[in-house]
């Protein structure tokens, strides 16, 4: 073979190694392409996911309840035990001090008084730890101790009906923390022994998205706006539910019979042009009517039918300001 052809079998070669390294890359680009789509796809399934449990949640808010407090089984509960000081470490150091018998090397090498001291400083180093965990064990009781106190003092309160022991106990176990993530915040008033007042104060626009996402057939997010209608009826079942919740929570805390709950939001005022906080649903729940309801199957907003409230709604325009529900208006 001339060099001419020598040089053209080189370069032949040399394009294919050049069309296999670039049909390699195209597949390797093929690959991770295909990686991306399936990783943007998995993103999309799991925001979905994400957005419906979301709505689930809002939803189903008045499902859940804590336990009911049986306050008189809780002031009869026994005082935490008072620990006993123990020596078990001093104990062993001295049997050890008391068991030693020294060597033949020791008395060569004459360290007899040497290792006595070090099994004696043993001794008065246990001694400190028996007394320091013996602090410490009694430091803990002290505590237990002053909380039990407490508690009864505060179940006997809230048995007897006291105001301000209502409001401790809420603060105290804080029933409506689930809310309270969810944007909510509340004031507590109390009337009489068997009333309490509650107002809760909702953000819409934090709480309910004003979006709804779906996946195509290709997998794909899709994320529209959420019609008007659709977001004052999620909003009106979320703050339906709300009141529901912490009705159930307000009968399984205190010994109570009626709450007087009013929801308060954002609305425009008409008479000075400004956003301003007002209430838009106060309910009056009795104990009695709440227990007779089925919470797995009501509708939160159908539900408030069972009691007496003020409710302006319109699936256009959502809530409309309405007045407190006061304990004089149930007379």
């Amino acid at each position: 073979m001339g060099w001419r052809g020598y040089l053209r079998s080189a370069a032949a070669a040399h394009r294919q190694v050049q069309r296999e390294a670039l049909r390699e890359q195209r597949e390797l680009e093929r690959q991770h392409r295909y990686l991306e789509k399936m990783e943007e796809l998995e993103r999309a399934a799991f925001e979905v996911q994400e957005y419906e449990n979301y709505i689930k949640v809002l939803c189903s808010i008045h499902k859940d309840c804590g336990k009911v407090w049986d306050w008189k089984q809780i002031e009869n509960t026994s005082p935490p035990k008072e620990p006993t000081k123990h020596d078990t470490y001093e104990r062993e150091a001295q049997g050890k001090l008391e068991c030693f018998k020294p060597s033949l090397l020791d008395k060569l090498f004459r360290r007899i008084e040497t290792k006595r001291d070090i099994l004696s400083r043993a001794v008065r180093e246990g001694k400190d730890r028996d007394d320091r965990l013996y602090r410490e064990a009694h430091k803990k009781y002290e505590q237990q101790y002053e909380t039990w106190k407490q508690t009864c003092e505060l179940a006997n309160k809230v048995q007897s009906g006291d105001a301000e022991a209502y409001i401790e106990a809420i603060r105290q176990v804080d029933p409506f923390s689930e809310l309270s993530e969810l944007g909510s915040s509340f004031e507590f008033k109390t009337g009489t022994s068997n009333l309490v007042k509650v107002t809760l104060y909702v953000r819409s626009d934090e709480v309910v998205p004003r979006e709804v996402k779906t996946l195509l057939k290709s997998g794909k997010l899709s994320i529209k706006k959420m019609t008007k209608s659709k977001f004052n009826e999620l909003y009106q079942d979320y703050v339906c539910g709300c009141i529901l919740r912490i009705a159930r929570e307000l009968f399984a805390l205190l010994p109570i019979d009626m709450t007087i709950i009013t929801a308060v939001g954002e609305l425009l005022n008409t008479k000075t042009g400004y956003i301003e906080k007002q209430p838009i649903l106060s309910v009056a729940v009795p104990k009695d009517t709440l227990s007779r309801l089925n919470f797995e199957m009501i509708d939160p907003s159908d539900s408030m039918d069972n009691f007496v409230q003020h409710m302006h709604f319109n699936k256009t325009k959502g809530f409309s300001a309405v007045e407190k529900i006061e304990p004089s208006n149930l007379q």
